[in-house]
């Protein structure tokens, strides 16, 4: 960890919070059919971490602050897990393959455009536990929701990003 995280900003605060929103979102849960689970709310502020992350890749003025919104998040999720009862041992564990699993996801999410369904589907299924078994169209609708995220991010100014106003709604 960094030791950054106690000069973490309200910005950072703040983006954090909306990124744990989007990945709390009841549309997941209910029209995707994702399982409730404390890894997959995990796995799902990865995805929407990552692809803000791919998005301001290029804008040099973003680069201390995606580092302390990185810091910032790990070490939200090793209280969390603090929290709910993990020793020093399986905390330590844990977060040494979370951080391996967010550099895969990010890795992911910057050739996203390039990828096939196929690879889209693989990916959704790896991470994400689904409440279903073998309905594509929950896929489907998944890889859609991903793919307008991606464009938000995209569209994304770096004030909006600074600021912690990423408000995305997904129709």
């Amino acid at each position: 960890m960094s030791k950054n995280i106690n000069n973490t900003t309200l910005f950072e605060s703040k983006l954090y919070n909306k990124i744990v929103a989007l990945s709390r979102n009841k549309l997941l849960y209910s029209k995707f059919n994702l399982n409730d689970s404390f890894q997959n709310r995990i796995y799902l502020i990865f995805i929407h971490l990552s692809f803000l992350f791919v998005a301001s890749k290029k804008k040099t003025s973003l680069n201390l602050f995606n580092q302390n919104l990185f810091d910032y998040t790990f070490h939200k999720i090793e209280l969390n897990m603090r929290e709910i009862g993990y020793g020093d041992v399986a905390v330590n564990k844990n977060m040494k393959l979370l951080v391996k699993d967010f550099y895969n996801i990010l890795f992911f999410c910057e050739k996203y455009k390039k990828e096939s369904k196929n690879n889209k589907v693989s990916f959704i299924k790896k991470y994400l536990s689904l409440n279903i078994a073998k309905n594509d169209d929950k896929n489907d609708d998944f890889i859609l929701y991903l793919d307008k995220y991606h464009a938000f991010c995209l569209d994304l100014g770096s004030d909006s990003v600074l600021k912690g106003e990423i408000n995305y709604n997904y129709n």
